[in-house]
């Protein structure tokens, strides 16, 4: 097991590093989606959560990497943090996954407008990604974001780009451009379904 990924585990779960920024921090969250809830801007709403979604598939089989490999995560989350909910997501982090999705969704443009001469939504979601894929690079060298494996690191991004956050921007604009508010409920209940079972199954293993 590698220095940074045991330093994470030891603090997995311990309610004693709690504090009560957190409390504050979930108002804000579920202030932004009540504010959809209020315009009706079922779009946004949806595709908030289709991105909170996509991000915790991808820390569900992060962890579940440590747990086979017993060297290390693909990331990790170490240093100071109210929660830390699994390797390599605390709380902080769920909470800006959390309305990540809804600021990606409110600055998008109509379907028919062109970046570049090209579709935005492709545009947009690589601009998106590549973005975030800087934000986890500077994370990464302070020290709060581990990188163990040598196909997930700062000098070969194009795994972190196309895994890490393709999917996440993917997901949120589909469901955000989805006609029926329905069809957007199923997927997005889908996507948070998968979630919850295997946190369930593989948190009952011990797999987490």
């Amino acid at each position: 097991m590698t220095d940074d990924a045991r330093a994470a585990l030891e603090q997995l779960r311990d309610a004693s590093q709690f504090e009560w920024y957190v409390i504050p921090l979930l108002l804000l969250v579920l202030y932004a989606y009540a504010a959809e809830v209020e315009r009706r801007n079922w779009n946004v709403l949806f595709a908030g959560l289709a991105l909170w979604g996509m991000d915790w598939f991808n820390e569900i089989w992060n962890a579940l990497v440590f747990h086979f490999s017993g060297r290390a995560p693909v990331w990790g989350a170490r240093g100071d943090t109210a929660y830390q909910i699994l390797i390599g997501l605390n709380i902080e982090i769920c909470f800006m996954f959390a309305v990540m999705g809804i600021v990606a969704a409110k600055f998008l443009p109509p379907r028919g407008t062109r970046v570049l001469g090209l579709p935005n939504r492709p545009v947009l979601i690589a601009v998106n990604s590549a973005a975030a894929v800087g934000v986890e690079m500077v994370l990464n060298r302070a020290g709060v974001l581990t990188w163990e494996w040598d196909w997930w690191r700062a000098g070969f991004p194009f795994v972190l780009f196309l895994v890490g956050y393709v999917p996440f921007f993917l997901a949120c604009f589909v469901v955000h451009d989805m006609p029926r508010v329905r069809t957007k409920a199923v997927t997005v209940g889908t996507i948070l379904g998968i979630d919850a079972l295997a946190l369930a199954v593989f948190g009952t293993l011990g797999w987490l």
